[in-house]
């Protein structure tokens, strides 16, 4: 079976028996590929997007030039305090705390808005982190409330390169920022180009010793 075929296969497993799927998308390449696979069977699926405030302007551009071209159905979470509300209050915490910024902004307003799901598919993949090493396609992902969900990552398995390959072959425009050089891409803030080529997300927080936000560290269940 090859990749395609095989996360569509996942995709239509956990499908099967979810009551609230919804899908978290940052806009990066392997995440458009799950939307792509997703609206072909779950054309209504709620597609999860964190404004944090602090995304490149070419995410929300190329965000809302992807939702006009398929359609889908797009909800945007942000944060209890805007940007400008969160600075004034604490300063600059992705300089000072980038941990407590992404509990903010990141954490917090997804894992409450996750409780009206009971099936949370998501683009990670193995290649893209160690803290990713051991991905499952299906695994059971238990919120701070102790609720808990399915978490589906049908790309597993998938290398950047063939990500790559499955857009071009749809026709499917790519993140401008990827042809900056960008391979990994958060915040502005906290998003540089890679430091190290073999690896996407050592631009990611560069010098402050992270590799999540924590949105995927989350315990998990059996």
């Amino acid at each position: 079976m090859d990749k395609v075929s095989s996360a569509e296969t996942w995709i239509a497993k956990a499908l099967e028996g979810a009551k609230a799927p919804c899908f978290t998308c940052s806009f990066q390449a392997e995440d458009v590929v799950v939307l792509h696979l997703l609206l072909k069977t779950r054309p209504d699926i709620p597609v999860l997007f964190l404004d944090t405030g602090y995304h490149f302007p070419e995410v929300y551009a190329y965000r809302d030039e992807l939702q006009k071209r398929l359609g889908f159905r797009l909800v945007n979470l942000f944060p209890e305090l805007s940007r400008e509300e969160q600075e004034a209050r604490f300063g600059l915490l992705y300089e000072t705390a980038p941990d407590r910024c992404c509990a903010l902004r990141k954490v917090g307003p997804l894992f409450q808005a996750l409780r009206a799901y009971d099936t949370w598919f998501t683009g990670l993949r193995r290649e893209q982190s160690p803290t990713r090493a051991h991905l499952e396609p299906l695994e059971k992902a238990q919120l701070p409330t102790g609720e808990t969900l399915t978490k589906v990552n049908p790309l597993y398995d998938w290398s950047l390169k063939e990500v790559f390959a499955y857009l071009a072959v749809a026709d499917l425009p790519l993140l401008p920022l990827y042809e900056e050089g960008y391979l990994s891409i958060g915040c502005a803030p906290c998003t540089v180009k890679p430091l190290d080529p073999s690896d996407p997300r050592s631009g990611r927080w560069a010098g402050k010793g992270k590799l999540e936000c924590g949105i995927h560290l989350h315990p998990k269940e059996g």
